[in-house]
């Protein structure tokens, strides 16, 4: 038996948006009413799941860089703590942070 298909999808979206916090360019998760699971929705079969991370970019950041960083680091995180390697990891910018307040 697949370790996957023991592990509740809600908390792999929660390893993964645990993940996705932890990488430098991410202002933080993008909570809505379609992804009402703070920002992550697990779907598919064990063996073969997709993972979609809604996120809050930092300002001034790449969107792809991090991204491709995102991506990485869930597939590592959900594959160390709970034995599962997503098929995909979907990252989607759903808003950029306000710059920060310029000093004077």
């Amino acid at each position: 038996m697949d370790a996957g298909s023991l592990i509740s999808p809600d908390v792999l979206a929660r390893y993964a948006g645990d993940a996705a916090r932890e990488v430098e360019g991410v202002a933080g998760l993008a909570a809505g009413p379609l992804h009402r699971g703070g920002g992550v929705s697990v779907s598919g079969e064990p063996g073969a799941l997709a993972i979609r991370v809604h996120l809050v970019l930092e300002w001034g950041r790449s969107a792809a860089e991090v991204g491709w960083a995102v991506q990485r680091r869930v597939a590592e995180y959900l594959e160390r703590m709970a034995s599962v390697r997503p098929a995909s990891v979907d990252v989607v910018v759903d808003a950029i942070a306000p710059p920060p307040p310029i000093r004077s």
